[in-house]
């Protein structure tokens, strides 16, 4: 495919789909992608009770936190849902993909029919397979309570510019370098704490 077709494909995606990180379900498996970037996290002083390891999400600063040892914690800017969208409460790593395919749910569908046209049969079910163009970016790291899925997700983006922002419909996105960097950090059954936004 050449790139002048590329860069069509990606604008039709983009104008059939702004804003196009929305909550997600299931993925499968994607070929190997472009290599990413480094990472742009701080590290800071952090007072928490829980355990190094442990991710928190402050979805009100747009901040998500992996704790460290002594206080610390390595703190990456993320982009969240927007008021209505979002979802607290603590859940754990279940499951972890690079460049996930992206299965929009049901209600995505119906709030947004016009998406299906950019959509196609995959393994799982209707969806975009994983890859630059993909809303899910890079990584993706799965949320469940129990045998429950959240629905709820960390992911990268294709849209960098958006972190820092409330512009999804409810999963945390963050840049593709740092969720890279998460992904190697986290292993599966990690603690994440998604703290209510006007709590945080």
């Amino acid at each position: 495919m050449s790139n002048q077709v590329n860069r069509t494909s990606r604008r039709a995606f983009i104008t059939i789909f702004p804003g196009a990180a929305l909550t997600l379900a299931g993925c499968t498996a994607a070929p190997v992608q472009p290599r990413i970037a480094g990472p742009a996290y701080k590290v800071v002083s952090f007072k928490t009770r829980e355990r190094p390891g442990t991710i928190v999400v402050d979805p009100a600063n747009h901040f998500l936190y992996l704790v460290q040892n002594a206080g610390q914690a390595l703190q990456y800017e993320v982009g969240v849902g927007k008021e209505g969208y979002g979802w607290s409460g603590v859940a754990t790593v279940h499951d972890k993909q690079e460049w996930p395919d992206w299965y929009p749910t049901k209600e995505i569908l119906e709030r947004k029919p016009e998406i299906r046209q950019a959509m196609i049969q995959l393994q799982g079910g209707l969806g975009m397979r994983g890859g630059p163009d993909n809303p899910l970016g890079a990584r993706a790291l799965y949320l469940w309570q129990g045998n429950t899925d959240t629905l709820y997700r960390i992911h990268g983006t294709n849209e960098p510019n958006t972190i820092g922002h409330d512009v999804s419909a409810g999963c945390i996105r963050l840049r593709n370098e740092d969720v890279g960097d998460l992904y190697d950090r986290t292993p599966v059954k990690t603690k994440v704490v998604v703290l209510a936004a006007h709590s945080a």
